[in-house]
């Protein structure tokens, strides 16, 4: 599912794809910006999250994989137009199943953003997107334009 040169991508190779030693990293965040700094960007990543949440809930043509989340990591497909309105049985699961590996291919070749997508085939579920957010930087605004992209994109799909 990569759209890219592979060669020096190590994530697949280690026990937690690309996460090394990760409290450390934690660790030297935390001393950096304290206590409050810490507060402040959880904060920031629910509130954002929250946002998109309540987006994708309004916007036509999206939909949460499940109703409410309690993490900064939303989970939803896209449904392009043309697969609106019609029966959900396992023929349109199966072309909603390819949607987001098309779309993340062309937000990669336009460098737009990078979002993960994959299944969760235990609880029957085909490819959905998965939005992370943690950068500090996150506004609202960017939600905006993760959905807006996604449904430019997704036109023509």
């Amino acid at each position: 599912d990569k759209h890219y040169d592979v060669s020096y991508d190590i994530g697949d190779k280690t026990v937690q794809c690309g996460r090394k030693v990760d409290i450390l990293k934690l660790w030297t965040l935390w001393k950096s910006r304290g206590d409050n700094g810490m507060a402040k960007q959880t904060d920031n990543a629910f509130e954002n999250a929250k946002y998109l949440v309540d987006q994708i809930k309004k916007r036509e043509g999206f939909r949460l994989v499940l109703p409410e989340f309690q993490c900064p990591n939303i989970c939803f497909w896209y449904i392009p137009s043309r697969l609106r309105n019609k029966e959900e049985n396992a023929d349109w699961w199966k072309e909603v199943s390819k949607i987001a590996p098309q779309i993340k291919r062309k937000i990669m070749e336009d460098g737009s953003m990078m979002i993960g997508y994959n299944p969760l085939t235990t609880k029957g579920y085909v490819n959905f997107f998965r939005v992370i957010i943690t950068n500090p930087m996150t506004t609202p605004q960017d939600m905006d334009f993760i959905l807006d992209e996604m449904d430019r994109i997704g036109h023509a799909l």
